[in-house]
């Protein structure tokens, strides 16, 4: 018997009595889930954790989230959630609960060659649906050369060579479970590795990173293998549009498919349901109902904490539209008492200050956006709604991260979440306790560690030197989070006290700083293979180099025992 057939036998076996042990959450019977993804929403981006993170009214802002306002007001938020600083990466630690980066999950690619769709050997080290090459057209002089990325979660194919991750919905085995929207995981279309591989009925999806708002439908239906001569398949597996449902607007469309599958399930009594509804909004190209853009424009409160983009802003409302439509058919159903909720972001917005093209949105007062390892761009909103099972109009300040979400559903549901960390080596852990303690007064929730990885040089702008972003890496321990800068830069923060990321401490606290590069080069020696590091560039000029800074390897020097935090710049 194959170890994922062990494991879900074991999980089914291993069901609790509807009662977590974890948290005081009682159950009469399996709720059903409904997890709604965003995609590039920023942490300011909701007028609550605005509201929280600022003091200011809601009246004076210039978004409007009504009914993220009230998902947060009648459930808990989480005011230190983190993602990864993109959406591939964020998708792979939700699907399995591991850090994407033990995935190979280092960036989120568009449409690139890769071993599998270009039909060639896979190197001893790299994996079928790793990506040749990814860059962005970077002018200037780079000391290292990108590292490597996945585009694929394993299924358990011929090509995956014995590796099939138990994804969030094998992991919910009396459950039926449904995908709609945003997929970016099965290696841009290769068969295998779809939604419906992963153990969800597929009802409408597009595995890429972006999709127009208009017109999008006969793209997700391309089965065509014309630009695709060499992947081994027979059609092009990129999505399906689904349905019919006369929308013209994606996030309007995909809305609709939502609530017609709400409609079926309330017509199910004997199993409970999980729903993954992953939007692509507000992910570009930024494109708006024409009506909502001309009301934005002609807004008075528009400028408000550098948020002017009346069509990001139009976007925005019809995210928070097709929320309050999710949770208008759970009261209509009768589903409400016995739906947990979860709202989260894939990762941080895209912030003024880092997009080449200087607009969107603006995540002030935290630093940076989309593609930062600062809070602009990792941290983001994190609401859990259950009616009549968590007190209402809480916020928990506990940090807890991206892949905590699989553990947590999975103990919602009533199966045993320490056996599951235990099986398949994941490493989030439930919060399901939190809910119920928000200040974890009961040591429910133990994690106190997090890490990330991005071997990336990128076009989006560095927010501290405003030069494209070189490869970075991140550890978070308690207050703490090390980001190491592979240019040969460190910056220590308490993101508690110091939520901007003004204070840099690396000097003023080098023994920490020792400390927690320590830990992170361990992570990265131990859990992410060598494929996916940056490499030195041996065409590197270093007298042509726009950096204030010189290039430091402190990877040699903390090889070579040296103290990483005095050699940094």
């Amino acid at each position: 018997m194959c170890k994922k057939n062990s494991y879900l036998i074991s999980l089914v076996l291993g069901c609790l009595s509807f009662h977590s042990c974890n948290s005081d959450i009682k159950m009469e019977q399996k709720p059903n889930i409904i997890l709604i993804l965003a995609d590039d929403f920023g942490y300011m981006d909701t007028r609550e954790y605005a509201k929280h993170t600022l003091g200011t009214g809601t009246g004076e802002m210039f978004y409007e989230t009504p009914n993220l306002d009230r998902l947060v007001n009648e459930g808990v938020a989480f005011e230190r959630a983190y993602a990864t600083q993109l959406c591939a990466p964020t998708r792979a630690s939700i699907l399995t609960g591991k850090y994407a980066a033990r995935l190979g999950f280092t960036t989120a690619t568009p449409y690139r060659k890769t071993y599998y769709n270009q039909g060639l050997e896979v190197p001893e080290g790299s994996y079928a649906h790793d990506v040749l090459y990814h860059g962005d057209n970077i002018k200037i002089q780079q000391a290292l050369i990108n590292g490597g990325t996945n585009t694929a979660v394993p299924a358990g194919t011929q090509y995956d060579k014995g590796r099939d991750e138990i994804s969030i919905a094998e992991s919910l085995p009396d459950y039926h479970s449904a995908f709609i929207g945003k997929w970016h995981l099965g290696g841009h279309g290769a068969a295998g590795y779809t939604p419906a591989d992963q153990g969800f009925e597929t009802i409408a999806w597009f595995d890429a990173g972006g999709s127009p708002y208009f017109n999008w439908r006969k793209g997700w239906n391309n089965r065509s293998m014309e630009n695709h001569p060499n992947m081994p398949q027979k059609e092009w597996l990129v999505g399906d549009a689904g349905d019919e449902t006369g929308e013209e607007y994606l996030t309007d469309d995909l809305t609709v498919q939502a609530l017609r599958y709400l409609d079926k399930r309330a017509e199910v009594k004997d199993q409970p349901f999980f729903l993954y509804f992953c939007h692509f909004a507000v992910h570009g190209p930024w494109q708006g109902k024409k009506q909502d853009i001309e009301y934005f424009d002609n807004k008075t409160t528009k400028g408000w904490n550098g948020h002017h983009d009346a069509r990001y802003a139009s976007m925005i409302r019809s995210l928070d539209n097709s929320v309050g439509k999710i949770l208008n058919k759970l009261e209509e159903t009768g589903m409400e008492e016995n739906t947990l909720i979860i709202f989260m972001s894939d990762n941080g917005g895209i912030d003024d200050d880092v997009e080449p093209n200087g607009f969107i949105t603006d995540n002030y007062p935290l630093t940076g956006g989309k593609a930062c390892l600062t809070e602009g761009g990792i941290r983001v909103p994190l609401i859990f709604k259950w009616k009549g099972k968590i007190k209402e109009g809480q916020w928990c300040k506990i940090a807890v991260d991206c892949t905590d979400i699989l553990p947590t559903i999975v103990e919602a549901a009533g199966y045993n979440a320490e056996s599951f960390y235990d099986e398949l080596d994941v490493d989030g852990q439930s919060i399901l306790g939190l809910l119920s303690d928000v200040e974890n007064k009961s040591q429910s929730y133990k994690r106190d560690t997090r890490y990330w990885h991005y071997p990336f040089n990128v076009i989006y702008n560095n927010p501290y030197d405003g030069l494209p972003l070189t490869p970075h890496s991140a550890i978070m321990e308690g207050d703490y989070k090390l980001i190491f800068d592979w240019h040969g830069r460190l910056k220590l923060f308490n993101v508690t006290s110091d939520l901007s990321e003004t204070q840099n401490l690396a000097k003023q606290m080098p023994e920490k700083t020792n400390e927690l590069f320590r830990k992170l080069m361990n992570w990265l020696d131990e859990e992410v293979r060598d494929t996916y590091w940056p490499k030195p560039n041996q065409e590197y000029d270093a007298l042509k180099d726009l950096h204030d800074e010189p290039f430091v390897n402190l990877v040699k020097i903390y090889r070579e025992g040296g103290n990483v935090a005095k050699a940094a710049n």
